[in-house]
């Protein structure tokens, strides 16, 4: 047996002479302590630590290869202990851990300027409101990635699950700091940077998401609808399908809304307070026929809830809250959705503002596994807000003008017949904005079989005014119209800018056989986003089947729908 000092001299003799010429660099630079004289045993310790050192950050450098800000990202996995024994699903939630608390103090901050500074304008105020809602949406949804990530199964099998939540995550950011958009700038100066760096932290947790073993999507896919059955995403079960097939005079229902009084309520707001908390099973609220005037709001505590009314013209909510009377876009909804799994069945839901109030939504849905069929959404400048997370739309009617389907969901619009109106003075009609703001986001608009035309009041007048499929809201802009009847008031160039070349280079706008007299691409947009789809293997990237992954949510709804183009 060599005694330790023994032992120490022969490790010397013998390790490589660019290990030890590591550790004199090192040294040189960043000195951990003094060196003191005869120590081999010391000299020894420090370069096991730097060997280490080293080794971290060339595990953190490894892994932060394709993220969108790699210095952020190096930096915060290189605070993480022992980061080179740890999978990637550890070291993603470590970072979605890290952010989490980013989030808090965020919203911490908000709250206190919400409190202490008095001389906050009343939009302000209601940005501020709107921030600290989708704060605790973001906090919800980190905690369940966080919990996805450690739970037995492995990362890859729900990759879909994982990427809608920190997509939305982000989302959430940047619609906090859209509140502002027409008030003083000094609070959203204030807190834009925190919330940069929020958004930044998630966006390197998608990059690093897609390096887990086993994942096989890409980039540009689509596939957050998942299998279909029966014409419905597979995340609408089989009840809810009954349910939703089921005339009105035989459902069962739990809740009866009624104008006359005849029912458990008179308004729509009172029989949704009253709907049990954190239900695991289908709460149903029939609205019979009848105009409600109220704000609904289903907040995200109120899960598996349904709609069903008496039809299209029959069963109406409306409202008028609208950005020019003082409200944010985010809050202007007669309907406001949050709670997962909402479906909704014959009402309609108008924002009654007109165009001269601008941004005035209809619904705004942020409901993850949300569907709509038979339902009909009525207003001008921003009617359906699709916000984020998973949706579903069959055979609804959309009435708009400028922007007036918007958001950053996954969202799937089949067999709709979508409707411009006749806008504002000097206003132009455009169907879509769809807000993606980064390339590993799993969002975008995917318009199928829809038709494509001018609505009643628009029609004596559509030469007037100048009609887009869309425009880029945000950088990674993604729609797509597939198998859809385009009518003639569609401009030849299909498409239009934002702002100057924004977006243009960065966006994913695509058609894929459409029909009807706006349909021609010949005098189409030339920006490098914009394409032509001619592969069906391409096309069936944006359909329900691979669109909007899940377990059995439309199977359960009743609402119909086809897997593929068709």
């Amino acid at each position: 047996m060599y005694n330790l000092r023994e032992r120490t001299r022969l490790l010397l003799t013998f390790l490589p002479i660019s290990a030890i010429a590591l550790v004199l660099l090192l040294y040189s630079t960043t000195p951990l302590k003094k060196i003191p004289k005869n120590s081999t045993t010391d000299m020894v310790d420090i370069l096991h630590l730097h060997i280490h050192n080293h080794k971290h950050i060339q595990v953190a450098h490894s892994t932060c290869q394709g993220t969108l800000y790699p210095e952020l990202c190096v930096s915060t996995l290189s605070s993480f202990p022992d980061l080179a024994t740890k999978s990637l699903p550890q070291i993603i939630s470590a970072t979605v851990n890290h952010t989490l608390s980013k989030v808090r103090v965020s919203s911490s901050n908000c709250n206190s300027i919400r409190k202490k500074l008095k001389n906050l304008d009343p939009l302000q105020k209601r940005a501020l409101d709107d921030c600290l809602e989708l704060f605790d949406d973001t906090m919800a949804q980190l905690k369940t990635t966080i919990s996805d990530l450690s739970s037995k199964k492995l990362a890859s099998n729900h990759h879909n699950d994982l990427q809608t939540l920190l997509s939305a995550a982000m989302t959430n950011q940047y619609t906090c700091l859209d509140g502002f958009a027409y008030s003083k700038a000094d609070v959203r100066e204030e807190i834009k940077n925190n919330l940069y760096n929020i958004s930044q932290l998630v966006s390197n947790s998608l990059a690093i998401l897609k390096k887990i073993p086993g994942n096989t999507s890409k980039s540009q896919e689509f596939h957050e609808f998942g299998d279909m059955k029966n014409g419905f995403p597979s995340w609408v079960s089989r009840k809810d399908r009954k349910l939703l097939q089921t005339t009105v005079n035989t459902i069962k229902y739990d809740l009866l809304v009624a104008k006359d009084g005849t029912g458990n309520f008179t308004t729509i707001g009172e029989a949704v307070a009253a709907a049990p908390n954190s239900s695991t099973t289908r709460f149903v609220i029939y609205i019979k026929a009848g105009a409600y005037f109220e704000n609904v709001e289903v907040e995200r505590k109120k899960p598996n809830l349904m709609f069903i009314g008496d039809g299209i013209g029959k069963t109406i909510v409306k409202a008028s809250r609208n950005v020019v009377d003082g409200s944010t876009t985010f809050k202007s909804a007669t309907v406001a959705v949050v709670g997962d799994g909402f479906i909704a069945k014959g009402i309609t839901i108008e924002n009654s503002a007109g165009p001269s109030k601008h941004q005035a939504v209809a619904l705004r849905s942020g409901s993850d596994f949300s569907a709509f069929y038979k339902c009909s959404f009525v207003g001008y400048q921003d009617t359906l807000y699709v916000h984020s997370l998973r949706q579903f739309y069959r055979e609804c009617d959309i009435y708009g003008t400028v922007d007036f389907i918007f958001g950053n969901a996954a969202v799937v619009l089949q067999n709709c017949n979508i409707y411009a109106r006749k806008p504002g003075e000097k206003q132009k009609n455009i169907f879509t904005a769809q807000g993606r703001e980064d390339p590993n986001q799993n969002t975008g608009i995917s318009i199928l079989n829809c038709k494509v035309t001018a609505a009643a009041d628009l029609i004596p007048v559509k030469s007037s005014f100048k009609t887009y499929l869309g425009r880029p809201w945000k950088e990674y802009s993604r729609t797509v119209f597939l198998r859809s009847y385009i009518d003639d008031l569609v401009d030849p160039a299909g498409w239009l800018e934002w702002n100057g070349t924004f977006a243009l280079s960065t966006l994913y706008y695509g058609e894929y056989m459409n029909q009807g007299p706006g349909s021609n691409t010949s005098a189409r947009v030339t920006w490098p986003g914009y394409r032509v789809i001619k592969n069906s293997t391409v096309a069936r990237q944006f359909t329900v089947g691979e669109f909007i992954q899940g377990t059995d949510w439309l199977n359960s709804s009743s609402i119909p729908y086809f897997v593929n183009l068709s």
